[in-house]
């Protein structure tokens, strides 16, 4: 986890719970991305920044430590890099909340696997479509 190779779509999973993000993270291991693991938003933000790193999905937990939570990292990402697929998931349901991003992707925790990878191959073959 955390090698992306250039050009290689990147899954960025965002989790302060470390089982949840390993799991989140072993699952989207099984695509053709490359994935990046970190606990905050900030920490998300430094990835995202780096010209080398090609974030593809940014998969989130809406709460994080620190002073961004990951409706504000997804409307963040949604704005600067408009190109990123967003999941945000939660185990309340956040759909109502007005600070989800139109274009993003709401999962109820716990998640099913097949939905996280389907929305990984979305998120790599658009990737893929815009190189």
């Amino acid at each position: 986890m955390g090698h992306a190779l250039p050009d290689c779509p990147v899954a960025l999973v965002v989790e302060d719970d470390a089982a949840v993000r390993d799991l989140a993270a072993a699952v989207l291991e099984e695509t053709d991305m490359d994935v990046i693991a970190c606990e905050s938003a900030e920490a998300a933000i430094s990835v995202l920044e780096r010209p080398d790193v090609n974030v593809a999905l940014l998969f989130a937990d809406v709460r994080l430590p620190g002073a961004m939570d990951g409706l504000a990292l997804a409307s963040t990402v949604e704005r600067r890099w408009p190109d990123v697929r967003v999941i945000v998931t939660s185990g309340y349901d956040a759909r109502a909340d007005d600070r989800l991003p139109r274009q993003a992707v709401f999962m109820q925790k716990p998640w099913r696997v097949l939905d996280v990878l389907v929305q990984a191959e979305h998120a790599t073959l658009a990737a893929r479509a815009a190189a």
